[in-house]
């Protein structure tokens, strides 16, 4: 076999996709609550327990999503937003304490909105200057300033609440060869 090459295994592709199905599960069980999300606790869990195949959920995850809600200017922000995050938890992923993956989630969400602003930057820059497209995104941003605080506080409270459970049984998952 050559080191080169990438397979998936059965049990890969059954776990990507229940990955996948959790968050997709958990994003519709919550839509009701305006910035209330489980995207950002299981994305950080799952990247924290599963490694490398979180590099597969985050796409599929992302495809899913614009397939459901059709492919906006949102979508665009997911394509680079959730990646982000994993990118964060990779780096950061030797860390173990709950109030430490709180507030990463937290500022996660405080910054949600600075990231989605991004290509109303673009947008406003192609139709005018540079200063418009800053204008432009620096507008989007503000006005969303209130929900980006909703998202900060729901993701901090529910990565404090839910960490040690789910990585108590996400360990169990692990010692009888699950993940």
């Amino acid at each position: 076999m050559n080191k080169h090459t990438f397979n998936l295994t059965v049990k890969d592709i059954a776990q990507i996709g229940l990955m996948v199905a959790i968050i997709e599960v958990s994003k519709a069980a919550l839509a009701f609550l305006p910035n209330i999300e489980l995207t950002s606790f299981w994305l950080i869990m799952f990247t924290l327990f599963f490694g490398w195949k979180i590099v597969v959920v985050v796409p599929v995850f992302i495809l899913i999503e614009g397939s459901i809600y059709g492919m906006n200017l949102w979508w665009i922000m997911y394509l680079y937003a959730w990646p982000l995050l994993v990118l964060i938890v990779w780096l950061l992923r030797k860390n173990d304490s709950a109030l430490f993956w709180a507030i990463v989630s937290g500022l996660f969400g405080l910054c949600f909105g600075a990231l989605c602003s991004i290509p109303y930057f673009v947008i406003g820059w192609g139709s005018g200057s540079f200063l418009s497209g800053l204008r432009t995104g620096f507008m989007w941003w503000i006005s969303g300033i209130p929900w980006d605080f909703v998202h900060c506080g729901g993701n901090f409270t529910l990565m404090l609440v839910l960490y040690h459970p789910i990585r108590a049984a996400m360990k169990k998952m692990q010692q009888s060869g699950v993940v």
